[in-house]
């Protein structure tokens, strides 16, 4: 038996040791933490580079309170009447980004593939590409759906209706004019139009406070003169942007010149030649990053035929933007144009 005071003795060591170790493991997990904020690709070779901003959504807050049931024009025609926002299903990552930031993210129980953003990133998927599986959508018993006019197949949509579930069709965005009107629109088959004028307002002054960034040369000297590729090079799928392709409104805003347009290309794509690209003749290259990814990166996109005969190409300048918000046209536009701004006149937007 041990004495006494040999008994008290033992739980004081132990209590010292543990006391050690609580400081040790607290050091190190600061250490590990200060590792994790710090630049990245600090190898040999590689330029160092701050951390990603992570990829989410800004909600209103406070959140607003539906006022139902609302009856609201279709983009199709039809007159559709919402009573329920308990489970709504948005078939499109646009339109998942406006009601997650509307602050009814809670409502949302499933996504489009192209939804990466943080607040839907765990969400079913149940869209793929416009590819759109009614069975999937229809088991998640949703009292409303939203699609847009290119949202398919029609058989889907209709599958979905005849089941009488309310759809409402939204117009697709094309350019900075149509932001306020899809966001009003969403707002209000959400039953929140208050909701839709706020973040119109946040929307358009934050648009406006980075395009302040765009240099004075910009707008009295020669703008910079940009072409939009799609590249999806798993698929051989190399294509340039033309006037219907969305970019045209965003490189304007932006101080620049969507090389397409200004060529003549009427339609949304066209497959790449070595003709049209030296005819474009582009100071900088507008990809989406997968696409960029896809094709190996920078190297990668200057062997595409006609690629590196460009101004862009000789000079590698690459204007890489997230695929799931570059033509978007909604909430997160300013931040879209502030990449823009800063990649293409290297400052901090």
């Amino acid at each position: 038996m041990p004495t006494p005071a040999a008994s008290t003795r033992l739980p004081r060591r132990a209590l010292a040791l543990a006391l050690v170790l609580t400081v040790a493991a607290l050091a190190l997990a600061a250490l590990t933490g200060c590792a994790g904020t710090s630049a990245t690709g600090s190898g040999p070779g590689t330029a160092a580079r701050p951390a990603a901003v992570p990829d989410r959504v800004e909600p209103l807050a406070p959140a607003p309170l539906p006022a139902l049931p609302v009856t609201v024009s279709s983009a199709d025609g039809r007159q559709v009447t919402v009573t329920s926002l308990e489970r709504v299903v948005p078939l499109t990552g646009g339109l998942n980004e406006i009601v997650q930031t509307l602050g009814l993210g809670p409502q949302v129980v499933a996504r489009d593939i192209t939804a990466t953003f943080e607040q839907a990133a765990q969400l079913p998927v149940v869209t793929r590409g416009h590819d759109v599986s009614a069975e999937s959508v229809l088991s998640l018993r949703p009292t409303l759906v939203l699609a847009e006019t290119t949202t398919g197949p029609a058989e889907a949509i209709g599958q979905i209706r005849d089941a009488g579930v309310p759809l409402l069709v939204v117009a697709p965005a094309k350019s900075l004019e149509d932001v306020p009107k899809r966001i009003g629109t969403v707002a209000d088959a959400l039953g929140v139009k208050d909701a839709g004028v706020r973040l119109n307002q946040r929307t358009a002054e934050r648009i406006a406070a980075v395009r302040k960034d765009i240099p004075a040369t910009a707008a009295t000297g020669k703008k910079p003169r940009v072409a939009f590729l799609y590249l999806r090079g798993t698929a051989s799928v190399y294509l340039m942007g033309g006037s219907d392709s969305g970019a045209a409104s965003l490189l304007e805003a932006a101080g620049a010149v969507d090389t397409g347009q200004e060529s003549g290309l009427g339609k949304d794509f066209t497959p790449i030649t070595s003709e049209a690209l030296a005819a474009a003749a582009p100071d900088a290259i507008l990809v989406m990053s997968k696409g960029l990814e896809s094709v190996g990166g920078t190297e990668g996109l200057v062997k595409i035929p006609g690629v590196a005969q460009t101004p862009a190409g000789m000079d590698r300048r690459v204007v890489a933007v997230d695929d799931g918000v570059l033509l978007n046209y909604g909430p997160r536009t300013d931040q879209v144009l502030g990449s823009l701004i800063s990649q293409l006149y290297g400052r901090t937007a």
